[in-house]
């Protein structure tokens, strides 16, 4: 049973950066894919990012391609989210996740965590 914590949102005005971290604890977290998704109010989870298991490899939704930047550190078993150039249409609940395998579809990750709010303004 693997447990994810993440933290780092907030309010940031339209053009600003954040950086989302994610804890990870209760399992191998070299074993594990970690990706990023966001949730704002009545739309489906979205796929933002995810990095394999040695941090080698990288994959991004379209809609953060070459604004964010997903990175991990398998010695602290964290990941990380560094989002510059913000829009307002950022704004949502952001969630970290592990998955076995590296896929960009909700459904397929096994672990989720509590989320973490980011709210830009325009």
């Amino acid at each position: 049973q693997v447990q994810l914590v993440e933290s780092g949102g907030g309010l940031v005005q339209a053009g600003g950066s954040l950086r989302l971290s994610c804890a990870a604890s209760g399992g191998t977290f070299t074993t594990y894919v970690l990706g990023w998704f966001r949730q704002a109010p009545g739309q489906e989870r979205e796929f933002v990012a995810a990095v394999s298991w040695s941090g080698g490899m990288t994959y991004y939704g379209d809609s953060v391609k070459g604004r964010f930047t997903i990175s991990r550190d398998n010695a602290k078993s964290s990941v990380f989210l560094q989002m510059n150039s913000l829009k307002f249409e950022d704004t949502a609940v952001y969630y970290c996740a592990a998955a076995r395998s590296i896929v960009t579809v909700a459904t397929r990750y096994d672990y989720w965590g509590q989320g973490t709010q980011v709210t830009v303004s325009s």
